[in-house]
């Protein structure tokens, strides 16, 4: 909670707690305040000097500033150019929707500001998903409160958190529609498709089947990740490769099975399940051991039909959290990497029963 000090002196205080009761001399912002804020922001005022004039605490004002952000289009330069500014209009309408919901029950996020602290930098710091905040929340023991998930998306859709908004998250609260799948073509006639994968690999039944994929970087550049994503506990495994040809995936293989030894590597590693990339197509070379006979079973997806490897498509969507397209991989350092694939196997699972990968590895 912000709070203007000034209150002591003047009566111009303002709690900055948004939404939630009627604490001491805290009122929202009217129109014209809003009118003014337009006024001084396109007139080049800083938000501190914004806060001084107005009589509210910065944080207000960020919020505001974010409350009635819009997109414009301006000619700079000669060129027109995609911008974004505050609309004292928009944020009067967001206000006037969000009055509308006053004389309801009160929110019970409301009394309990840890944990709304708790749940806003889980997702805008750690990139969870509001599900996944309210599982950490859970897990943590350290709150009596709690809210489900669709109350949650609700007061992120009224803007009463200080910093969240519906643009921060990363997981949106809709659903895809469904769309009609395209014909698989099948596989190579001389790689093992997955049709031949045994059911117990396609239930889950047993550690040790992975799915496997390249995320690639912006154009121009070698580098890529090599991701592993094991089907029944969600482990993730992460690898920096210098270029997408298939010695380089082979030699990631290599050097496991060499540093776990061939009977911890042969428990760890019992199939592979992948597409029909270039950089997996070596299919005897894949699957050959560094000793004798083979490392693992191969099985290729159909072409075109990566909800196949599913699990493994999911995680490089997490993956894209901190590494958007267009990134140049070259520049990853092998310590990032390792981060993100920490966060990975310590980001709580709704089809874990809100577990962690390693914690359902345990």
């Amino acid at each position: 909670m912000c709070y203007n000090g000034a209150a002591h002196g003047s009566g111009r205080g303002r709690y900055c707690l948004k939404g939630v009761g009627n604490l001491g001399g805290y009122h929202h912002m009217t129109r014209d305040e809003r009118i003014r804020l337009d006024a001084l922001r396109r007139a080049g005022v800083s938000v501190a000097e914004c806060a001084k004039q107005l009589g509210f605490c910065r944080q207000t004002i960020y919020n505001e500033l974010g409350r009635g952000e819009c997109d414009v289009v301006h000619k700079v330069n000669g060129y027109l150019r995609d911008l974004k500014e505050y609309s004292a209009e928009k944020g009067q309408q967001i206000h006037n929707r969000n009055q509308e919901t006053r004389g309801r029950p009160s929110m019970k996020i409301g009394s309990d500001i840890k944990y709304a602290n708790f749940l806003e930098e889980k997702i805008l710091k750690d990139r969870f998903s509001p599900a996944a905040a309210l599982a950490a929340a859970r897990a943590s023991g350290l709150f009596q409160t709690s809210v489900s998930v669709n109350t949650l998306y609700s007061y992120i859709d009224k803007g009463i958190f200080f910093k969240l908004t519906n643009k921060d998250l990363w997981v949106k609260g809709h659903r895809k529609k469904k769309t009609e799948q395209p014909e698989r073509r099948n596989v190579h006639p001389k790689l093992p498709s997955i049709e031949d994968r045994p059911e117990a690999v396609n239930q889950r039944a047993e550690f040790g089947h992975w799915e496997m994929d390249l995320v690639v970087g912006c154009s121009g550049s070698k580098a890529a990740l090599l991701t592993l994503t094991e089907r029944q506990t969600r482990q993730e495994m992460i690898f920096k490769l210098p270029d997408k040809r298939a010695a380089s995936v082979r030699a990631v293989f290599d050097r496991l099975e060499r540093d776990m030894g061939r009977k911890r590597f042969r428990e760890r590693f019992k199939s592979v399940t992948t597409d029909n990339g270039p950089e997996f197509l070596e299919y005897d070379k894949l699957r050959q051991s560094i000793r004798d006979g083979p490392k693992f079973d191969v099985y290729y997806c159909h072409s075109y039909s990566a909800w196949e490897k599913g699990t493994n498509e999911n995680h490089n969507r997490m993956i894209r959290r901190w590494f958007p397209k267009g990134t140049d991989f070259g520049k990853v350092t092998k310590r990032q990497i390792a981060a993100i694939q920490d966060w990975m196997n310590g980001y709580p699972r709704r089809i874990l029963g809100w577990k962690t990968p390693l914690e359902a590895a345990a």
